[in-house]
């Protein structure tokens, strides 16, 4: 019974030490912090600042007809599954279906964003070719002040063909549904748009946003809703509510 209850004592203690390592995400297979115009992996091409956008303190800063492109994805794995991630400010509330980031084929009309407030004034969505993968999430959340970071993450999970999008906002679940099928990007087939909801990375194309973007990624792979909640902006503080180091990804951000 001793050698049972130590045999338990120190699974326990080995299954609380790892408990941080479970919730680490993957390293995402692009990048972008916005100090330069850069993926830091170094899948996508640099970021083009079309319309007049600019990188001002290691923001993008879009508007309307303001916006940016990292086109084409030149190397790394397919996407598929995937998570959508980006924190950004938004500064005008009534500026609607623009994009913070949206992963947008090449040569075909095929693409997924977070987009805000095209179906629902002022609340998040799962933007998608002809609404192919969008639904109006419940209970959704709507933005009502400008000027805050907020941290937006979409996945997209391939549930038996049909395509499973999740929402969530600074880490809290805002609704789910199955819709569509998952595409696959491939690279020299797969761009990222910025301010556009989606488009031609000469010309851009529907919708806009007013917003400064601090940081978007992409990983090909279904983050949880705790890998979610434990992602922080490269060179902020990782300490979680109970005390844990969460995972910090990439480099350092300089101002």
């Amino acid at each position: 019974m001793k050698k049972m209850g130590y045999f338990t004592l120190i699974c326990s203690m080995l299954l609380i030490l790892c408990l941080p390592i479970l919730v680490q995400a993957q390293t995402p297979v692009a990048q972008w912090t916005f100090d330069t115009l850069k993926d830091s992996i170094g899948n996508f091409a640099d970021v083009k600042l079309m319309g007049g956008a600019t990188i001002t303190n290691g923001k993008l800063n879009v508007d309307t007809g303001k916006w940016a492109v990292a086109s084409p994805m030149t190397k790394g794995p397919d996407i598929s599954e995937k998570t959508l991630v980006s924190w950004a400010y938004i500064d005008d509330l009534t500026l609607l279906a623009g994009s913070i980031i949206t992963l947008d084929q090449i040569a075909a009309d095929q693409f997924d964003g977070i987009v805000f407030g095209e179906r629902q004034p002022r609340k998040w969505m799962a933007g998608s070719s002809n609404f192919s993968r969008t639904n109006d999430a419940v209970p959704g959340f709507e933005e009502t002040k400008t000027g805050e970071l907020v941290c937006i993450a979409i996945s997209y999970q391939n549930d038996g063909g049909t395509s499973h999008q999740s929402l969530y906002r600074n880490g809290t679940f805002i609704g789910d549904y199955k819709l569509g099928t998952v595409p696959t990007m491939k690279a020299g087939d797969a761009e990222v748009f910025w301010g556009k909801r989606h488009g031609n990375a000469a010309s851009g194309g529907p919708g806009d946003l007013k917003a400064r973007i601090e940081e978007s990624r992409i990983y090909n792979s279904v983050l949880s809703e705790a890998q979610i909640k434990a992602l922080t902006l490269v060179g902020t503080s990782a300490v979680t509510s109970n005390g844990k180091v969460a995972t910090l990804w990439g480099t350092m951000k300089t101002k």
